[in-house]
């Protein structure tokens, strides 16, 4: 194995059914799920994206599918690194709302102006809908060189929607002027194939339901355990068939999400340590440079190795409907050592499709390519099923197991806070010793005789411009 370093990798995170629902179309014609099967492109490295329509005429644009956000937003303005924009000058639809909107993700951010218009998605459900819609007018690391998406499609719920959760959500919006099931689905094909690569690897996004050709075997689900992110809740973690023994709230600290928006499979720090010393000891390599753990090498082997069998499987559980059994999603490490596309002529370089977290477990493109997953809002469930194109060289690289009891775990392994944490326990006095400040000083104001306050004049006024109110985070 040859170490190089990773810099020609860049790893971009933006940034998380009713079986009766399973039909290829709908009396009304809206829903054809069959027409929505490989209506997405793109890679794990960079993201998958949908073709949309927007404006009047249409301007065609690729738009990002990402689960953990909740704004629809396009470039509103050349920038280097989109090869189009949304031009809304020439749309005569479109119609501005003149509010300020500003979104950070994990990596990059932008800054918008919120308004509204048509779209049509070629491959997606029937007809036009009136869309609130965010022209970016102002990014940083949010587009990156080379990605041939131009927009985002946040899929999340309203309540990680900016400014505010007022802002009616993409999905809301098709429930409720095309009446489709509020459930969607979507499969990423990327398993074994080049990360940032050509950018043509199939996907589906399936507005409105499930489509059956996208799946083998049983659809499993687990509780959505809050309406923002698509929060789910995490049992324990296996590398190789050997349970890691963490307490099970570390691996929910400080939540567990599916976001699709995310390239990697992240780890909160404690358990991502667990697992690279879980992987190292079970791969049948006695010496490994630290670096390729943590993303800053790849390792390379010769053109006519497969390193994979060098690997363990990894195994996450998830609390089942029922809360006394669970179910294991497992990927095999064509799934999480991923081949880098183009270094070297006689070496393939890999890199570890892992990475640590200060602030979630997040289940991201890594995992997601090994399956066909369901987001039933109706039902407040997330569901996973074997996706048949995880296959490499014919050979699957991803299983769904169960039922397993959960006697073994806590009955609720998600802790609102996570007072163990010693940072939050400074935080927390800290802002009750500024509290308490601030009210002292309150105090003494009042005290005060009137003559002795100060007159405020029209500059001593604090103004929007400056208000931190208007630039409220994700």
């Amino acid at each position: 194995v040859v170490l190089r370093p990773a810099s020609d990798s860049r790893q971009q995170d933006p940034l998380g059914g009713a079986d009766g629902l399973a039909l290829a179309s709908d009396p009304g014609g809206t829903l054809n799920f069959l027409a929505m099967v490989e209506n997405l492109q793109g890679d794990s490295g960079r993201g998958y994206y949908l073709e949309m329509l927007i404006g009047t005429p249409p301007q065609a644009l690729n738009i990002l599918v990402d689960t953990g956000s909740s704004n629809f937003a396009v470039a509103g303005v050349p920038d280097p690194d989109v090869t189009s924009y949304f031009n809304a000058e020439l749309s005569s639809t479109y119609k501005s709302q003149g509010i300020d909107v500003t979104v950070k993700y994990s990596q990059g951010s932008w800054t918008g102006v919120l308004g509204t218009d048509v779209i049509t998605i070629p491959k997606g459900i029937y007809g036009s809908y009136t869309i609130n819609i965010a022209t970016i007018l102002e990014s940083e690391n949010f587009f990156l060189p080379g990605v041939k998406w131009h927009g985002i499609l946040g899929l999340a719920y309203d309540a990680l929607a900016k400014p505010s959760s007022s802002v009616e959500t993409f999905f809301d919006s098709l429930v409720r002027q095309a009446k489709i099931p509020n459930i969607f689905s979507l499969q990423m094909c990327g398993a074994g194939l080049p990360v940032s690569g050509s950018g043509t690897n199939g996907g589906s996004l399936v507005l409105g339901g499930i489509e059956p050709s996208l799946y083998t075997g049983d659809i499993w689900y687990t509780p959505i355990k809050e309406e923002w992110y698509y929060q789910v809740e995490v049992l324990k973690l296996e590398v190789g068939g050997q349970n890691l023994e963490l307490d099970c709230r570390e691996y929910n600290a400080d939540k567990a999400i599916v976001d699709s928006g995310t390239t990697l499979l992240r780890l909160p720090q404690k358990v991502f340590s667990a697992v690279v010393q879980a992987i190292a000891r079970a791969s049948l390599i006695q010496e490994f440079s630290s670096g390729f753990w943590t993303g800053s090498q790849l390792a390379c082997w010769d053109n006519s190795e497969r390193p994979w069998s060098l690997f363990p499987k990894l195994s996450i559980y998830l609390r089942d409907e029922n809360s006394s059994r669970s179910f294991r999603i497992s990927i095999l490490p064509q799934l999480y050592i991923q081949p880098i596309l183009g270094i070297g002529e006689n070496l393939q370089c890999y890199r570890f499709g892992i990475s640590s977290s200060t602030n979630a477990l997040v289940i991201g493109a890594t995992v997601m390519e090994g399956f066909y997953v369901v987001f039933d809002r109706a039902q407040r469930r997330v569901g996973f099923a074997v996706s048949p194109c995880a296959e490499v060289d014919g050979s699957p690289v991803s299983e769904i197991e169960g039922p397993f009891t959960t006697a073994d775990v806590a009955s609720n392994c998600v802790s609102s806070v996570s007072f163990h944490e010693p940072v939050l326990w400074i935080a927390s006095y800290a802002l009750m010793s500024l509290c308490g400040i601030i009210l002292l000083v309150l105090i003494i104001l009042l005290l005060i005789p009137p003559r002795c306050q100060h007159r405020y004049t029209d500059n001593d006024v604090v103004n929007d411009e400056s208000s931190l109110v208007r630039h409220r985070w994700k």
